[in-house]
């Protein structure tokens, strides 16, 4: 076995010893295909399975396994100054709530098909912190009293779980619908502060730059950390019912355990395994 970074003492969590990380990256990773290679076979040695995207714009992950497997992972990620701040959403299982190990090079880390939108090499929108976010939301408006809309950057059945009151939703079958749909809603989004939001960050990061590009004559964000962080530092505040994630778990309350009753509305089926994101 190779030598891995030394960690510090994991708190145990006997009735839910599988730690879930969700994280990702905009960050130039020429080199992607090696690191893939290498993450493989790390990641099954210390028995992690789940997801690990990477593309030259950045990297994408979704894993679980146990706690010291995964923070010895963590730590070997960041050894690379380019991934150092990496800062995962955690969350915690009974069970590895994904069947096998993924390790894929992609042209994208979040398929958005737009060229133009590459998050590591450009300014990118301001990111509201959750907290600040509630505060607004139950205010009413902003900090300069402008209205404050929130913007879905999900999937259609995503959104069937659960979502910010009142959010605005397109009802986009796939991300790289998103374009096309700010093109015919645009009017909708003119004049507010326009907040977009996604499961983890990582689509409303595009989807707000894509945003600020349109001089929609207002400002633009992209929640900090996504729903789940959202969860995690407010508890879920104006937020109704639960949020869909792609594992075995379905879905999450609020709390980050799995939610049991987290479905969608009655009659409706889940996606197939391989749904676009």
């Amino acid at each position: 076995m190779r030598r891995l970074p030394t960690i510090a003492p994991v708190q145990e969590h006997p009735d839910t010893p599988i730690l879930n990380y969700a994280t990702y990256k905009f960050v130039g990773l020429p080199d992607c295909a090696a690191l893939g290679a290498g993450y493989k076979a790390l990641a099954t040695e210390l028995g992690i399975r789940g997801t690990v995207l990477l593309a030259e714009e950045g990297i994408n992950i979704f894993i679980a396994g146990p706690a010291l497997a995964m923070r010895q992972f963590l730590a070997h990620l960041r050894q690379d100054p380019r991934l150092a701040d990496l800062s995962p959403k955690e969350s915690w299982s009974r069970e590895i709530p994904y069947r096998r190990l993924f390790v894929k090079i992609k042209r994208e880390i979040i398929r958005m098909n737009h060229p133009t939108i590459r998050p590591d090499q450009q300014a990118r929108a301001p990111a509201l912190a959750p907290k600040d976010l509630a505060r607004w939301l139950a205010q009413g408006h902003d900090d300069e009293g402008r209205p404050v809309v929130t913007l879905d950057t999900r999937n259609a059945f995503e959104v069937d779980y659960g979502g910010f009151d009142g959010a605005i939703d397109w009802r986009i079958d796939k991300f790289s619908d998103f374009p096309a749909a700010v093109q015919a809603h645009r009017e909708e989004l003119r004049g507010k502060t326009v907040v977009s939001y996604c499961t983890g960050g990582i689509r409303c990061e595009k989807a707000a730059i894509y945003l600020q590009e349109q001089n929609l004559g207002s400002p633009v964000y992209q929640l900090d950390g996504g729903i789940l962080k959202y969860f995690e530092d407010t508890g879920g505040a104006h937020y109704h019912g639960s949020c869909f994630v792609f594992d075995e778990r379905e879905a999450l309350a609020p709390s980050l355990e799995p939610d049991p009753v987290g479905r969608p509305h009655p009659g409706y089926s889940l996606p197939p395994a391989n749904a676009k994101t």
